[in-house]
């Protein structure tokens, strides 16, 4: 390529030397370099299409945090949050920068969140053109001006050519992501998967944030009304919080990872979207869809000779994906902030299909389901999965959260009762029986669900219009608007009302085993938000 946008700037504090080094390409130009060194190949939509190599998605079981003084008595040392010893860090370190030297790398400046008083500038530094394109699209986008003096507080270094030697440095197998809160630097090696880039920062914030700024961090997405109502959805992945978010009536401020200040202020931590693509289509996702343009990446999908891509094709993995800048949505909140939310979504993929299509929530009942983060895997997503299985998560996001889930839970539930926010428990899961059995919720009919309490259509929270589930005890509006009332009662569609009970227990007893590690932290009213026991 010629005249490429390369500025003089050193990494040798970083311990990288004599490199090529490209800082702040553009995304035109990236895209190029991609084609250019045959790291990638250009789809009939205008996205590049590159192949993340052996780890298609996270790896939580090779990140870690380093143990120091800073984060020895604050995060929740545990299976998700494990140490790593300081010495151990600053070894592998000088190892993936002396990899990194002599080398052409890329080098981004950007920043995350969009409240100017929680901005957190951030050096990204890539072995590879089309991570710094991720890093381009996800994070947010710093003026020419403000370049002139930036100066980076985070650094991410990135090195999917890397491979650690577990038995000398200290680490699973050969990737690793490391994060280190005194040097506040996230160290990714031995993996290709670009998630790991911003999910790194996503996790320094999420300790940061409460730590130091007594400000709640979300994995959530959210929307604004034309009235300035904001909405938040939480969820794990698949269960349809880029999807629910994206709405043409209602302005985009985020698809991933917020902040909920003291003000009261709702902010997005990123500039880009990354959304799962399995079965995407036109019909059913347009806004994502038209976002597939030049500028965006598609990972691990499948093409024909002539670039179109199969959406439906998981040969590779169920986790293709897609980011792209958050301008390739149309309908977006500029800047990326809205103030307190009057309604809050919690998203599940409820194989079992016996959790209501949506059931109104108490606080107590809100604050237990969000330390439980449920949904549920189907057959055939991971090996040995023949079943649907429960698959909790705290906070709706445990592998990013460096505190006790105990701890966002507790502030959640302040900020809700302060906001006097309503809470909605939405299945996008299966109704009429479980997984193989019944089917997926329909998505107009979620959509319809999510308008009417935006449109405030589902009543008070009366008898008359609401009904107590026997086993959550939650509360499902009898009737909503373009909803047929039988899909509003699990219950119902099932048409077999024994077996239907011996799988909403068997679920409620799944919930209540994996609560059994928060209940000497939680409180007697979190405690009593929990379904009834197993009585079968």
């Amino acid at each position: 390529m010629k005249d490429l946008s390369t500025k003089s700037i050193s990494l040798n504090y970083l311990g990288i030397k004599k490199g090529l080094i490209h800082y702040q390409l553009s995304s035109d130009e990236l895209h190029a370099l991609t084609l250019e060194k045959e790291q990638g190949i250009i789809s009939s939509l205008g996205a590049i299409s590159v192949q993340t190599g052996e780890f298609t998605g996270r790896s939580p079981k090779d990140r870690f945090i380093v143990k120091d003084g800073v984060t020895k008595d604050e995060v929740w040392w545990s299976e998700i949050n494990l140490p790593f010893e300081p010495d151990m860090f600053d070894a592998l370190y000088d190892k993936v920068t002396a990899y990194l030297s002599e080398k052409e790398i890329f080098v981004r400046d950007s920043y995350a969140c969009a409240d100017e008083k929680y901005r957190l500038n951030i050096r990204v530094v890539n072995e590879y053109p089309w991570s710094n394109l991720f890093a381009y699209n996800m994070f947010l986008r710093p003026l020419k001006a403000e370049l002139k003096d930036f100066s980076p507080e985070w650094t991410v270094i990135n090195a999917p050519g890397f491979k650690a030697t577990p038995e000398v440095d200290g680490t699973r197998q050969h990737n690793f992501a490391i994060l280190n809160f005194t040097k506040k630097i996230a160290l990714i090696g031995g993996t290709g998967y670009t998630g790991e880039i911003k999910k790194g920062i996503f996790s320094a914030l999420n300790f940061m944030l409460p730590v130091f700024k007594n400000t709640l961090p979300m994995h959530c997405s959210a929307n604004i009304g034309k009235e300035g109502d904001t909405a938040i959805f939480f969820g794990l992945s698949g269960t349809g919080k880029t999807t629910l978010s994206t709405d043409p009536n209602r302005s985009l401020i985020g698809d991933d990872e917020h902040g909920w200040t003291d003000d009261n202020t709702i902010f997005n931590f990123e500039g880009g979207c990354y959304a799962k693509v399995i079965n995407l289509s036109k019909e059913q996702e347009p806004e994502i869809y038209a976002a597939i343009k030049k500028g965006a990446i598609l990972e691990n999908v499948l093409m024909d000779d002539k670039g179109v891509v199969d959406f439906a094709d998981t040969s590779i993995t169920q986790n293709t994906r897609v980011s792209y800048p958050i301008d390739h949505i149309e309908n977006i909140q500029i800047p990326s902030t809205g103030r307190y939310p009057k309604n809050i979504f919690f998203l599940t993929a409820d194989a079992f299909g016996v959790l209501p299509p949506i059931s109104k929530l108490t606080p107590s009942q809100a604050a237990y389901h969000f330390i439980s983060g449920y949904t549920a895997k189907v057959a055939g997503t991971e090996a040995g999965v023949t079943e649907p299985t429960p698959n909790f998560s705290a906070c709706f996001g445990a592998p990013f959260m460096p505190l006790h889930p105990t701890r966002y839970a507790e502030m959640l539930s302040k900020k809700m009762k302060e906001a006097g926010v309503n809470v909605w428990l939405i299945n996008t899961g299966w109704s009429g029986g479980q997984f193989g059995v019944g089917r997926r919720m329909p998505l107009k009919y979620t959509r319809a669900m999510i308008n009417a309490v935006l449109n405030g259509d589902l009543g008070d929270y009366t008898y008359e219009n609401y009904h107590i589930h026997s086993v959550f005890g939650v509360a499902q509006p009898r009737s909503c608007p373009g909803v047929p009332s039988e899909l509003l009662s699990p219950r119902t569609t099932w048409n077999n009302d024994e077996a239907y009970y011996q799988t909403a227990f068997k679920l409620s007893n799944a919930f209540r085993v994996n609560f059994k590690q928060f209940e000497e932290f939680a409180n007697e009213e979190i405690r009593r938000g929990g379904p009834q026991r197993y009585a079968f």
